[in-house]
């Protein structure tokens, strides 16, 4: 059995993730995207869609984009 990186859970049905950096081992979809998964810089909650970029940064929505002063972002729906 392996052990979730996240949790600390051994498991007999993990699954690996492979980044450029680290392959991670996890035993559910959620401590891989509590690991993984960026956090908006305005509200803090996990992007596990698409999100809005702008430049090197990261938010769930065009709202907490402009709320950092980002102009002319707009949702991708």
């Amino acid at each position: 059995m392996a052990t979730c990186d996240t949790c600390g859970n051994s498991y007999d049905k993990t699954f690996e993730v492979r980044t450029e950096e680290a392959t991670y081992t996890f035993d559910c979809f959620e401590c891989a995207i509590h690991k993984l998964a960026p956090t908006c810089e305005i509200c803090g909650v996990r992007i596990i869609g698409h999100g809005v970029e702008a430049g090197k940064r990261i938010f769930c929505c065009a709202h907490c984009a402009v709320r950092a002063g980002e102009s002319g972002m707009r949702d991708r729906i």
